[in-house]
């Protein structure tokens, strides 16, 4: 089995991990099976859970600790990295 992927990088939309964006990470890890984790100042949760990501109260310019785990755990945090990375489709 192979080391989980980590990377960390800072939520640049303008409200951060909010009930949309939530919903638009939920929605985009439940794409995957790799087990996909988001941690964010000591807290953790899994990416495939719209609720426990808003609980995670992360707002713009917050880092996150994202970790991947399993067959298409590459692709994944792409995905992922991606998502965040384009503001989660906000125009602003």
């Amino acid at each position: 089995m192979s080391k989980p992927i980590e990377v960390k990088l800072k939520l640049v939309n303008r409200w951060g991990l909010h009930a949309r964006t939530s919903v638009s990470l939920a929605k985009t890890a439940n794409r995957r099976s790799s087990d996909i984790m988001i941690e964010h100042n000591g807290a953790s949760a899994n990416a495939k859970d719209c609720g426990a990501l808003m609980l995670l109260i992360a707002g713009k310019g917050d880092e996150l600790r994202i970790t991947t785990a399993g067959k298409d755990e590459v692709a994944a945090m792409d995905e992922i990295v991606n998502l965040i990375n384009n503001k989660f489709g906000e125009s602003a």
